[in-house]
């Protein structure tokens, strides 16, 4: 593809009359807890650090790089957790921008001696950005070169305000819950139109299948089963697969796609390798693309970073959660 033609396309994906923005996907989506659900907010031991860096397709031209960056805090006393999340996505020549800060919040309640229920919520600003003058437009293609656009957009930056909220029901062995975002559909339109960011609907779970310790080692071993569905407007897309847990390793791998609803095998295969301490969580995965783009993507990289700690000078004595049984990556 050329350098022209991807100008062009990411121009109509991106600020076009109606046009509908989505959201970029982690594949290490329980590395990026408060991404995938506010109730996941203080899900931890006491104090949580998570970074997650996202390399989608390197080799088609322009960037596609997606960060994260969140912090968040058991409130044990109160059955509560609190959280701050900021992520930052840019794609394209153009260096279209997306960025949210949010502020989350968690309750947790048990409804039987088994189950407990976790709703959770955030609130967050959205901020996009686009750099027009990186950009060509069809108007500037002559026989001479390239002229300035005629017809530039009135906006370069937009601001809004967005809301999410979820559910998680878990016991000791399993867990799922539910994530509507977008509630409050921020507009994506740099020519003032109808360009929005439909509501993204999550359903995830997951068992352990295995948990045990081995008697020579005397080191835990987890094997969980786990599942993303995530629908967008008109775009559907599903994970499944397992993870591997033998302290202090960690493999996975699954599988992205919808079987049988398209002529493709799938979007891609997906592995991970990670190591897991007490506190600090480190993952890598690799996306190998098995679509129709197989041979124009070259997949997607990932890295998490989580580090858990606790505030021991002030925590003695106090309640602690319950802990969430699905994987950290």
């Amino acid at each position: 593809m050329g350098k022209k033609s991807t100008y062009l396309l990411l121009l109509s994906c991106f600020v076009f009359i109606d046009s509908y923005g989505q959201d970029p996907t982690f594949s290490q989506f329980y590395a990026n807890a408060l991404y995938l659900s506010p109730s996941f907010a203080g899900a931890s031991q006491d104090y949580r650090l998570s970074f997650n860096y996202r390399d989608q397709w390197p080799t088609v031209p322009g960037v596609f790089h997606t960060y994260s960056i969140s912090f968040d805090k058991a409130l044990p006393n109160f059955n509560s957790g609190i959280g701050i999340l900021a992520t930052y996505d840019v794609a394209g020549e153009g260096n279209l921008s997306t960025t949210n800060i949010g502020v989350l919040y968690s309750y947790d309640f048990n409804i039987n001696r088994k189950w407990h229920i976790r709703p959770g919520v955030n609130f967050k600003f959205y901020y996009l950005g686009l750099d027009i003058n990186k950009l060509l437009f069809s108007s500037q293609l002559t026989g001479n070169g390239t002229t300035p656009s005629n017809n530039p957009p009135p906006f370069d930056k937009l601001a809004d305000v967005d809301f999410a909220t979820s559910a998680l029901a878990y016991n000791d062995r399993a867990w799922f819950g539910v994530t509507f975002d977008h509630l409050l559909v921020p507009k994506t339109s740099f020519y003032g139109e109808d360009g929005f960011v439909p509501v993204k609907f999550n359903f995830y779970g997951g068992i352990q299948v295995l948990k045990r310790t081995r008697l020579i080692q005397k080191v835990p071993e987890i094997l969980s089963v786990a599942i993303n569905f995530q629908k967008q407007a008109k775009f559907y897309q599903s994970d499944i697969g397992v993870y591997y847990y033998m302290q202090p390793l960690i493999f996975g791998l699954w599988y992205r796609g919808i079987p049988f609803a398209t002529s493709q095998a799938g979007d891609a295969l997906i592995g991970l390798v990670g190591i897991k301490t007490e506190q600090l969580h480190i993952g890598y995965s690799y996306d190998f693309t098995i679509s129709n783009l197989i041979g124009s993507t070259s997949g997607a990289h990932e890295i998490s970073l989580v580090y858990e700690f606790k505030a021991s000078t002030f925590t003695k004595g106090r309640k602690r959660m319950r802990a969430i049984p699905c994987p950290e990556f």
